[in-house]
């Protein structure tokens, strides 16, 4: 029971305290060791799950009911200025600084509705991973995913339909919406 209350004591804190110029539901979670910076904004809905040592370094819309499992990274594309002449990768401009002007600054990801982000995944900046999706775990996803399918590998591809045919999404979709 002590447990409990230290977890959502915790949650609190991320969402009150650490975490306030961002916009976060109810019913959030954060694991051990979550990281979460963005150059302009993050928005998480409610009822989101982000499991210990992921991070989140992007501006990034989350929607509702997303589960994000343990060691995900969402990360930019284009953290460091590359092409910058005359100067290393490590010592290149790079997106937390405030005169960085490459690519990258108006990028965001989204993660809509009832989605699930596998194990050990990394999402780039920029893609939108549609409603229902999943990742399978230790995908690396470049692109944008169709809604209600299964997509994994590096780059991530469709494997399959979430549901077996159109019928029982059908149903899932008529169940969700009579819950709102």
């Amino acid at each position: 029971m002590l447990r409990k209350y230290i977890v959502s004591f915790r949650d609190w804190y991320l969402v009150h305290i650490k975490w306030r110029k961002y916009s976060i539901g109810n019913n959030f979670h954060a694991g051990k060791n979550v990281v979460l910076w963005a150059k302009h904004t993050i928005e998480v809905g409610d009822n989101c799950y982000i499991g210990r040592n992921s991070q989140i370094e992007t501006d990034i819309q989350i929607g509702n009911n997303v589960l994000i499992a343990n060691n995900v990274a969402i990360i930019g594309k284009y953290d460091h200025h590359y092409q910058e002449i005359g100067r290393t990768i490590r010592n290149s401009s790079q997106i937390r600084d405030n005169s960085y002007n490459w690519k990258g600054l108006a990028s965001k990801t989204v993660i809509e509705d009832d989605v699930w982000i596998g194990y050990g995944s990394i999402i780039l900046s920029g893609v939108v991973i549609k409603s229902g999706s999943i990742i399978a775990a230790g995908s690396v996803v470049v692109k944008d995913t169709e809604a209600y399918c299964i997509y994994g590998g590096n780059p991530a591809q469709k494997i399959s339909n979430r549901f077996e045919n159109k019928q029982d999404l059908k149903q899932h979709l008529q169940i969700l919406k009579g819950k709102q």
